[in-house]
């Protein structure tokens, strides 16, 4: 899946809990083998989505730090 097809999900300006909880409720609602790149400017992040992806069963393809945050590409399980 490219940039293109995966869902956006703007999370910055959120804090530590709400990107996780917001980011698990978004992929609840989806498929198996969809894609999500979320943003996050909370600091948490780098340590909290990760820790999600194993706990939840979800595929972590990219993670990265952008100037203002995090960008994580996630494939749900």
């Amino acid at each position: 899946m490219t940039d293109e097809t995966a869902s956006l999900y703007d999370l910055r300006g959120l804090k530590c809990p709400l990107p996780v909880l917001k980011t698990r409720k978004r992929m609840d609602a989806m498929r198996s083998g969809e894609e999500l790149v979320v943003e996050t400017s909370d600091p948490l992040a780098g340590i909290d989505i990760p820790h999600f992806c194993r706990e939840d069963g979800h595929q972590l393809i990219e993670g990265q730090t952008t100037e203002d945050g995090h960008r994580f590409r996630i494939r749900k399980g």
